[in-house]
């Protein structure tokens, strides 16, 4: 089925409405019980040669959603995912080959996600000869080329895995995905597993093959200061939703959502004579197969009111481009009929 998303060539991705739900099986019969709604609904467009972060706790649906972006989940639940143009989940199984050259994504665990029983240079280049790429004339130096690019050395190429640092191994998880010469990347947490040292030198190499190659990023991360440092524009995920968006600078110069404000109170400051102002969520985080009704933060607001416990709140743009979705914006002078009637 075609997508009724209209394409607009200003954006390599546009998704719209993204769902991704898990089926809850019990019983000796497997019949599903219910559903994990770990995607509910997620909308943003990003351009081309630009980097996206994604943030939010643990198990807010970040990594789930990069990955049925790509189509590695399986199928979609409902929504669109456009990629030049191109509803992804439109291609015949040919075309997806075809697509997966210009679709990469590095994964979080560098280590766990690289074959220990192939060399470097067979796992960089294993792709490059099922997509033949390039000649096997031009294959060896093509490989040396990919591999300078992301600082490893030639003689790398005979080694193993387990011979290589925790920085080195996920240069090469770059190299491997670099190889097939990408237009969108998937960084799902690269540097989460990394000391603060080597996060540096891999978020400055991203950035410098980013200018080489024009790549676009999703950055996946659950560190702000990071995100803050390496992307253009910042979606806030909630419980399978995003509740925040908008360029980087907007984000942290005017966070709008109640949730986009306590995570940016945990983020440290680097000066002992100023006293961080803490936001602390109270309780737990609802389970995503059975999410609250109304907004799915309002079990945790402190900025709660009736409407948020049984309507939804929808998006809204606050000022160019940037996008809020809560209740406390549904007076466009700031504050609710509610909360002004309470206070009265």
């Amino acid at each position: 089925m075609t997508s009724k998303l209209e394409y607009d060539p200003n954006y390599i991705l546009q998704v719209r409405d993204l769902k991704k739900y898990f089926p809850i099986k019990n019983g000796m019969l497997s019949r599903t019980t219910g559903y994990v709604k770990a995607v509910d609904g997620v909308t943003f467009n990003l351009k081309r040669g630009t980097t996206m972060g994604l943030v939010g706790e643990s198990g807010c649906g970040k990594t789930t959603t990069g990955r049925t972006i790509l189509r590695l989940s399986g199928g979609k639940t409902g929504g669109d995912v456009l990629f030049n143009g191109k509803e992804i989940y439109d291609l015949s199984k040919k075309e997806l080959h075809d697509y997966r050259t210009k679709m990469q994504i590095i994964f979080q665990d560098p280590f766990s996600s690289l074959s220990p029983r192939l060399p470097v240079g067979d796992i960089i280049g294993e792709a490059v000869r099922e997509h033949k790429l390039v000649s096997k004339a031009e294959y060896e130096d093509y490989i040396d080329d990919i591999m300078d690019k992301c600082g490893l050395q030639p003689f790398h190429k005979e080694r193993y895995p387990h011979e290589f640092s925790g920085g080195q191994r996920q240069r090469i998880c770059i190299a491997r995905a670099l190889a097939l010469n990408p237009e969108f990347v998937v960084c799902d947490e690269p540097v989460s597993a990394l000391d603060v040292s080597i996060q540096a030198q891999i978020i400055n190499l991203l950035q410098d093959l980013q200018e080489q190659m024009e790549l676009t990023y999703l950055f996946i991360s659950h560190d702000l200061s990071v995100v803050e440092h390496i992307s253009d524009t910042v979606g806030v995920m909630y419980l399978g939703n995003l509740v925040e968006y908008g360029e980087t600078e907007d984000i942290f110069r005017n966070p709008l959502h109640p949730y986009t404000k306590a995570l940016f109170s945990a983020i440290p400051i680097p000066d002992p004579t100023v006293k961080m102002k803490r936001i602390v969520l109270e309780g737990t985080i609802p389970s995503p197969a059975d999410p609250p009704k109304g907004c799915k933060f309002h079990t945790r607001c402190k900025e709660c009111m009736e409407i948020c416990k049984s309507q939804a709140p929808e998006q809204r743009e606050i000022e160019p481009g940037h996008y809020v979705v809560c209740h406390l914006f549904d007076d466009v002078k700031g504050l609710t009929h509610e909360k002004s009637s309470d206070e009265k």
